[in-house]
């Protein structure tokens, strides 16, 4: 059997038929409202339902009790009955295209905060700070154990009565149940603490309890890590006797495996890796699993592809691959391998912006895919159009790459003009940066894409507004970009950018200083990138730390690198001036708090404050648009087609979307690209 053919098995547990082998874990998007998964949950889901995926799973986090907030990043409570007609009318949803749903329940425990909702105090088997949420937690007596025992087995009853097709609980990622297994947190001397067979007695009661509510019939199964990868963690050897304990005793009926436990910001990032992993880097600790256990095996954890999946079932190491974050970049991907179309999936990168939102308090958004998230306005498949006109993208960059993709797709007849002999813009210089070349496939999909749908590309060429209106365009879309802000100190022009380092336009001179007004990647990036090529670095920043607007999936991983490589770090400094003295550089730096100024001898000045809009052409062009080059903000914004386009009696409209509007980021470009051209 081939990995493909593997992979679109069906898998049966229990009386619930699986139609292939390919799943999306429980997350927590950010998209409840009220503790409900309402209209934008159910058609995030669906979509991939549609897509053809065999489970999907939502709800990561689910709250049993109230003790255990859902609030602060829009979870699903499952504490009352009022959630009940939402996961029947969810589940109806998903149901319709074929797909089975789960949930997930857990108990918090420790990791969360009581200063949020009911203000209760958290709560676990010791009174052990954690480090994440920085809540020291109440040592749970038998009233509390009793209590949450209870609370699981009623919200299991609510997600059967709901028509879910099964659940998981959460015992993994430091939640209450592995909050009792891992000897780093269970101090307790008592039946519930001391040997592993004490410490794993909550979590069978629990399932005990869940059991006896939902009958033998329904499907219950349990996440849990295979190695916490902690000093004082439970191993993996522990981790095994775990997984066949609660098989054993048929308390569960899959388990599904992650590697590492979200103690800490490193061991955050480690279970949530990003693209400075390998692939699928804990599938070792699945398969291990499965070799001791006689039911299925499920597993997530930077799963990004068909091959790597595939031989992931097809070799034995599970019975279910979990595509989470690949699903998020495109949901449609068992379609498209069932259609012979594996080249025009769209696949996930390891940006982590997804789940660095949410940490950030927001909702999750793919770096790559604006649709996902936003089903009701945003198609991910975009429809053609009724009338067919001339289109002008100009700026081969992602943001232009999307608006010819998908003008294209409306059936336009699109002329993409990009100077550079090369499309992907300033992805191809930030994926110059050490481990940040996966970045370079999103450009590369979206080329693939454009040169699929016929859009006439011209690299090597800078368009003029004569060679543009040579064109005879309805519409021209400006996607030229931006260009490094050199910032605005006496002595700027001392300095180089990270741009003209990372192009190679510039080398390393021995002693560097990098000062990075911005705080995202471009920074660190930089810096790791000429301390791995012999410079002495000192990265300076008027931020409280390096990396400060970096995620939480790859900020621990910049500040290991910083200093892995011996890079200083100085936060809360000003760059106040360069000035020469001799062959070297002296920056001015003053301290952001105190006032008082110090200076540095160095060999070379690096500066980061972000770009500034490429505007020439648009202020060339402006005037002989008939829209004078405005978009309609409450049309844009709203998803609706721009008014004031050509009737065909003359003239063009002139929008400006991405970088050449304003410096944001990739996802903001792609997405200006997509709500302009969907209804053109």
């Amino acid at each position: 059997m081939t990995p493909v053919e593997a992979l679109l098995q069906p898998l049966t547990i229990k009386g619930l038929t699986l139609r292939n082998r390919v799943m999306s874990t429980s997350h927590a998007p950010s998209y409840g409202s009220e503790g409900k998964p309402k209209e934008r949950y159910q058609l995030y889901h669906a979509e991939k339902a549609k897509g053809g995926i065999g489970l999907t799973m939502f709800g990561g986090s689910s709250s049993v009790a109230i003790d255990s907030p859902a609030t602060p990043w829009n979870q699903i409570s499952v504490a009352d009955d009022s959630v009940v007609p939402y996961f029947q009318e969810f589940a109806g949803r998903v149901h319709a295209h074929g797909a089975a749903l789960m949930i997930q329940l857990t108990h918090m425990g420790r990791r969360t905060k009581w200063d949020t909702e009911h203000w209760l105090p958290t709560m676990s088997a010791s009174p052990e700070r954690e480090p994440a949420h920085r809540s020291i937690p109440k040592e749970m007596d038998q009233a509390d154990i009793g209590r949450v025992i209870k609370s699981f087995a009623a919200a299991a009853r609510r997600c059967k009565e709901g028509g879910l097709d099964g659940l998981e609980l959460s015992a993994a990622h430091g939640h209450l149940i592995d909050q009792f297994w891992s000897p780093s947190v269970n101090r307790r001397a008592d039946a519930y603490g001391g040997s592993l067979e004490n410490r794993m007695r909550f979590g069978i009661e629990v399932l005990e309890a869940v059991r006896e509510a939902v009958g033998d019939d329904y499907v219950v199964g349990m996440r849990m890590s295979g190695d916490e990868l902690l000093d004082e963690g439970l191993s993996h050897e522990d981790c095994v006797a775990i997984a066949r304990a609660h098989a054993e005793r048929g308390l569960i009926d899959f388990v599904n495996i992650v590697g590492g436990q979200a103690r800490d910001h490193m061991a955050h990032a480690i279970s949530l890796p990003n693209m400075s992993f390998p692939v699928a880097p804990f599938l070792y600790l699945a398969s291990a699993v499965k070799r001791e256990v006689g039911i299925p095996v499920f597993h997530a954890q930077r799963v990004t592809d068909i091959a790597t999946a595939g031989r992931a079932v097809a070799e034995g190491h599970v019975d279910m691959v979990a595509m989470t974050r690949a699903h998020i970049a495109d949901p449609h991907i068992v379609e498209k391998l069932k259609a012979g179309r594996v080249d025009d999936i769209r696949q996930c990168v390891g940006a982590g912006y997804c789940i660095d939102r949410i940490y950030a308090g927001q909702d999750a958004l793919c770096i790559q895919n604006a649709a996902t998230g936003r089903e009701a306005t945003m198609p991910h498949v975009v429809a053609r159009g009724d009338k067919r006109r001339k289109v002008v993208v100009v700026g081969g960059g992602p943001g232009g790459l999307e608006a010819a993709r998908v003008a294209a797709s409306r059936g336009h007849q699109v002329t993409l003009f990009e100077r550079g002999d090369r499309l992907g813009g300033q992805i191809n210089t930030a994926s110059k940066a050490t481990w940040r070349e996966a970045l370079s496939g999103i450009p590369r999909w979206l080329a693939q894409q454009v040169v699929k749908l016929g859009v006439d590309v011209r690299t090597g060429v800078e368009a003029t507004p004569e060679m543009i209106e040579g064109e005879a365009p309805d519409v021209v879309v400006l996607a030229t970009g931006g260009r490094p802000n050199p910032g605005h100190f006496k002595g700027a022009d001392l300095a180089v950018s990270t741009w003209d380092i990372l192009e190679g336009r510039v080398d390393p001179a021995g002693t560097v200083l990098l000062y990075d007004g911005l705080g995202q990647h471009h920074g660190p990036s930089t810096a790791e990138a000429m301390a791995k090529r012999g410079a002495l670095v000192e990265l300076a920043t008027p931020d409280r730390m390096a990396a400060e607007e970096v995620g939480a999936t790859s900020q621990p991983i910049h500040i290991r690198e910083l200093y892995s490589l011996g890079v200083v770090v100085t936060p809360n400094v000003e760059l106040i001036e360069i000035y020469r003295e001799g062959n070297k550089r002296i920056p001015v730096l003053r301290n952001a708090y105190t006032g008082e100024e110090e200076e540095r001898v160095v060999d070379q000045i690096v500066v980061e404050f972000g770009s500034l809009p490429e505007h020439g052409l648009y202020d060339s062009l402006r005037e002989r648009s008939v829209n004078h080059g405005e978009i309609d903000l409450d049309a844009f914004t709203q998803g609706r087609v721009q008014p004031n386009l050509p009737n065909g009696k003359g003239g063009f409209a002139l929008y400006r979307i991405g970088d050449a509007w304003a410096g944001r980021n990739i996802h903001a470009a792609i997405y200006d690209a997509l709500r302009l051209c969907k209804d053109l």
